[in-house]
């Protein structure tokens, strides 16, 4: 149902920010001023390093009081070399003490969530023991996690060799890996699935494939939208952004999207390119192409369209 103040219906729009040289506050957030954003995402280690650097408490609790203070969501993207399905042992340890280390960090500047991707059983012969270390390797993560901890989100991905979890039907496997465990989330990556093939372009392919995310892990779990067109065709299997209208989803996908009830409330955030875009492209002006389609979609509803 509409309501008119809003507020239910609300979907915070920022974009993954940069930290580095005056921190979280004096780049995050300034970052996320100049674009116009709603909502942010953060590392709290190098993406592509098995670092587990200790935070600034000061500027953790700055960061934290902030974006409380504006109503700022804040969400953690968890390190790219994660993967608890690797037949590497090694590989697998790190990938515990790294995640691990982003759900501790997350909770000292207050996000939300924490985003990882699904991973890769690297051979497609060993998806079943993969998904066993899954479960070995996640579950007593999940465990540790309390009221007040950040939710470990799903980033399924785009597809790319043995991945693990690409297409929506794939989280339910991962959901009964897991237990379904209530502190388990689902961040959607727009472009990912689209590369893995859920046509969002087509005649109602958002609706379809946002109604089929919840008949497959149930309501409440989509609790983070990574905002991305596609360079690519749908089904390319490629992880590469383009800018919202600018890539083979286009735009009227995303009005599609605030519209369905599985959204409501849900952030979105951009990983599109921003200062190497074409003219009239950037994070700024997808912050404002997606306010604008949010706004057509809240009159939508309010119309009863």
């Amino acid at each position: 149902m509409w309501h008119p103040s809003g507020v239910n219906h609300r979907n915070p729009i920022g974009a993954h920010v940069p930290v580095a040289g005056r921190g979280l506050v004096g780049t995050g957030l300034a970052y996320n001023d100049e674009i116009g954003g709603e909502a942010v995402q953060v590392f709290v280690a190098n993406p592509r390093g098995w670092a587990t650097p200790a935070g600034n408490p000061a500027q953790d609790e700055a960061f934290r009081a902030q974006c409380t203070e504006r109503g700022i969501p804040a969400y953690v993207h968890a390190p790219y070399l994660i993967n608890p399905g690797s037949p590497s042992a090694a590989t697998r340890s790190a990938s515990v003490l790294s995640l691990r280390h982003s759900l501790v960090r997350g909770a000292a500047i207050g996000a939300r969530g924490v985003v990882v991707h699904t991973g890769s059983s690297i051979t497609p012969e060993r998806r079943a023991e993969a998904m066993a270390q899954v479960r070995a390797d996640l579950l007593p993560l999940l465990r540790e996690l309390d009221d007040s901890s950040p939710y470990l989100l799903l980033e399924p991905t785009a597809g790319q060799g043995a991945s693990l979890c690409s297409r929506v039907e794939d989280l339910a496997e991962y959901f009964d890996a897991l237990d379904h465990h209530p502190k388990l989330g689902i961040c959607l990556d727009t472009c990912h699935v689209f590369a893995a093939g859920h046509d969002l372009a087509a005649p109602g392919g958002m609706a379809d494939t946002l109604s089929l995310l919840t008949d497959t892990v149930g309501p409440g779990r989509l609790r983070l939208i990574h905002a991305n067109d596609s360079k690519d065709v749908a089904g390319a299997r490629k992880d590469r952004h383009a800018n919202i209208g600018d890539g083979h989803v286009g735009a009227a996908p995303f009005a599609e999207l605030f519209r369905h009830p599985a959204t409501v409330g849900v952030p979105l955030i951009l990983e599109t390119p921003d200062r190497s875009a074409a003219p009239g492209f950037g994070h700024a002006a997808d912050v404002a192409r997606l306010k604008a389609l949010r706004a057509g979609a809240w009159q939508d509803l309010r119309a009863g369209a």
